[in-house]
């Protein structure tokens, strides 16, 4: 189809792609900024309050568990309501809860309260966009885009280890949550006046018309399909809660090494904490890597079906795992490289399960829905793993932490088996 249409603001579809997608990637990383900035603080506030590694995987454990209900709930509201406004209210509320915990600190309840708010909160982020990327891109090029896409987390994570590193080697550990608040403010209401919910609102071709080689000329707004059918197409579909029972393993992983990485170096091989934080960039920066390859991989190598570049990854992110622990002690070269093998294998997988498949699996009528379910029960298996990693890390070893983490990693491999039987049955699209 053509792309030379225009807006009345005078913009071609093709612009309208590029703009939107770097509008959702720039916001949705800020949402990480707000999140990932209490693993680089966690050792001051530990030794500052004498907090046991258990009652700090507590207030991690809120973030997640209220993450996970607020993935539901706003997964099914992100295809009723404006995404403009549910992704701008999400990452301004984070913000306002991220100086609030600054100022906190010590007071067990209060932490476990603020920090499980800002979970739910952060949660109006990524089922929303999920669904204005299934708004704006076609699904022959969702795998790629969705890699892309992916990397907009991943780097968001690496920022916020970054800023929250060079704030805690200059300031109190405080102002790694004050700092990043302004930013997401700011960033929020960006979004909130420049982001568009569908190509029709434009009077451009919706994704349907782009696959048929129609170009819209009318001016529409997109309809919700209803409750009703977005929680039937949620909670029937069986290949829905094998991705999401995927993600449940795989977030095991995932935020065993984000959440306890920096202390693990800081102990274990006796990095100072700006230090650890700089160390565990590896992991997202190599994340970013993996998204993009298995974008790649999914549509140009298995004919855009994403579970089996999923699967592939996932049974190596198990084995790299081990090996990570079992050469922890070795030339720390070695511990750096591996540490990249776990960060590509990890978020190859997960950009796949969380960016891609819920726009195949649920259409982009219940994108969103189909995101907020797989998420919220990864973030079940996220919040096992912050206070259940604290408790074995403590109670046992750093060894029995990491026998957890590839046991969610193969566990997330056996679900995505599912998902490719289920691949293997529907034709894929057609370039």
């Amino acid at each position: 189809m053509s792309n030379t249409n225009l807006t009345q603001g005078g913009h071609t579809l093709k612009q309208w792609q590029n703009k939107m997608f770097w509008l959702m990637w720039i916001t949705y990383a800020s949402f990480y900024l707000g999140r990932v900035n209490i693993s680089v603080a966690m050792p001051s506030i530990m030794a500052e309050y004498g907090i046991s590694k258990t009652n700090m995987g507590l207030v991690l454990t809120a973030l997640f568990m209220m993450y996970a209900i607020g993935q539901f709930v706003n997964g099914q509201l992100g295809d009723k309501l404006n995404s403009r406004r549910i992704i701008m209210y999400g990452l301004v509320t984070s913000a306002v809860l991220n100086i609030i915990f600054g100022f906190i600190g010590g007071v067990m309840g209060l932490m476990v309260v603020v920090w499980g708010l800002n979970g739910y909160f952060q949660a109006m982020g990524w089922g929303p966009t999920v669904k204005s990327m299934a708004n704006w891109f076609p699904s022959k090029v969702r795998g790629i885009i969705a890699g892309r896409l992916g990397t907009c987390y991943i780097i968001g994570g690496a920022l916020s280890w970054i800023l929250a590193g060079t704030i805690i080697r200059y300031f109190d550990w405080r102002f790694t949550f004050w700092f990043p608040a302004v930013i997401m403010i700011a960033i929020g209401l960006n979004w909130f006046l420049r982001a568009k919910n569908a190509p029709e609102e434009l009077g451009l071709p919706s994704v349907e018309d782009q696959e048929k080689g129609i170009e819209g000329t009318e001016v529409r707004k997109e309809e919700h399909i209803g409750f009703k059918q977005t929680l039937k197409i949620t909670l029937l579909n069986p290949y829905v809660w094998f991705a999401a029972m995927s993600l449940f393993g795989l977030n095991i992983v995932r935020y065993g090494f984000m959440d306890w990485a920096p202390t693990y170096m800081f102990e274990e091989q006796g990095a100072s904490i700006s230090t650890a934080a700089f160390k565990a960039l590896a992991f997202p920066v190599a994340g970013g890597l993996g998204a993009i390859f298995a974008g790649w991989a999914a549509d140009r190598i298995f004919s855009n079906r994403k579970a089996p570049v999923a699967f592939i990854m996932l049974i190596l992110l198990a084995l790299f795992c081990y090996l990570f622990r079992a050469f922890s002690d070795a030339d720390w070269v070695v511990s750096f490289v591996l540490l990249l093998f776990i960060g590509f294998f990890t978020f190859g997988p997960h950009v796949m399960i969380v960016a891609a498949l819920p726009a195949d699996l649920g259409t982009r009528r219940a994108a969103s829905s189909v995101t907020g379910f797989i998420d919220a029960m990864g973030y079940v298996g996220a919040s096992l793993t912050g206070v259940g990693s604290g408790y074995l890390i403590e109670t046992f070893s750093w060894n029995a932490a990491f026998y957890f983490w590839v046991l969610g990693a193969l566990m997330a491999a056996v679900m995505i088996l599912f998902v490719w039987k289920y691949e293997q049955a529907i034709p894929a699209p057609t370039n």
